[in-house]
């Protein structure tokens, strides 16, 4: 199972509560079960664990997927910005013309070399940004051992 960007729990609880949304009300809105997964969300302890779940919520509450994510550091990842298209992993795999087990790498470590060029401008285009985007969230992460 991937794991999902952080979400900002009192962002998300404000977003809720200016909807007039109960925990429960919005679970059923978006289709979980009962309003503990809501109630973990918003403290923190779990995340919406697709881009569709994520975009679910967002829409319940009438904002942006990124008022209700926290800020990468610096750039953001690939996975970052997947959630934020709303496309998920096969989706993107599918559509760059990539294996998934290869993305999973490069959400988890970036890139030591850059895919090519064409690759670059069909895993832009998937997510809705630009080819500079990309090649940013590609870059190895601290800590991260790099792959290609």
């Amino acid at each position: 199972m991937e794991t999902a960007p952080a979400i900002d729990g009192a962002a998300l609880r404000a977003a809720r509560v200016g909807a007039g949304l109960t925990q429960h009300q919005l679970a059923h809105e978006v289709g979980v079960v009962g309003g503990e997964r809501v109630s973990m969300w918003e403290r923190g302890e779990a995340r919406p664990r697709s881009p569709q779940l994520l975009h679910a919520v967002a829409r319940a509450l009438g904002v942006p997927v990124t008022a209700l994510l926290v800020a990468p550091e610096g750039s953001p990842s690939l996975r970052w910005l997947r959630f934020v298209a709303g496309v998920a992993l096969d989706e993107l795999a599918a559509a760059a013309h990539l294996s998934v087990a290869s993305l999973k790498r490069w959400e988890a470590q970036g890139c030591r070399r850059l895919p090519s060029p064409a690759t670059l401008r069909a895993v832009a285009a998937a997510l809705g940004v630009g080819v500079d985007e990309v090649e940013r969230a590609l870059r190895p992460r601290q800590g991260a051992s790099s792959t290609t």
